[in-house]
């Protein structure tokens, strides 16, 4: 079985576990620190508000990536002006579990992730961006991988 828990990236320099914890996060990772500071951290559950709760509390743009036994990942991501989109991560898969595919619309998705990203100050490439969306992958970790370096998030990969 694989991962079915998630990872949030935000471009924070304190320590994120006690604010994850806070927001409703669960079994917090240690984070680890990409570029830029940004630091991605994995977690076991968010509750429902997670993001917005996270984004209050640091001022800073955040994406989560929340697993499906590693095969489908599901995306929300969120800056302080409230510039904010979803996205679903190996569609191909996602479809063979019968999750409703026009609940997460490519274009809309590729829309909002580079809005987001120039929120954040970050440079996206739209074509990457738009690939991660329909691209298929053994695990939906590889998948938001590329999708963080394609949005700008520098050493993401």
């Amino acid at each position: 079985m694989g991962n079915s828990g998630g990872s949030v990236t935000t471009r924070y320099s304190g320590d994120l576990h006690p604010l994850m914890r806070e927001a409703g996060f669960s079994d917090v990772d240690d984070s680890r620190a990409v570029g830029e500071g940004w630091q991605v951290a994995g977690f076991a559950h968010a509750g429902g508000d997670a993001l917005e709760t996270l984004v209050r509390a640091t001022g800073a743009p955040a994406i989560v990536v929340s697993f499906f036994d590693s095969d489908v990942g599901f995306v929300r991501a969120l800056a302080p002006d409230g510039t904010g989109w979803k996205g679903l991560l190996n569609r191909e898969t996602a479809e063979g579990y019968e999750i409703p595919l026009e609940r997460f619309p490519v274009e809309p998705a590729v829309t909002g992730a580079l809005a987001w990203a120039v929120a954040a100050g970050l440079t996206p490439d739209e074509e990457a961006v738009r690939e991660t969306f329909v691209a298929s992958a053994v695990f939906a970790e590889d998948l938001a991988v590329d999708l963080l370096a394609a949005l700008g998030i520098p050493d993401a990969q």
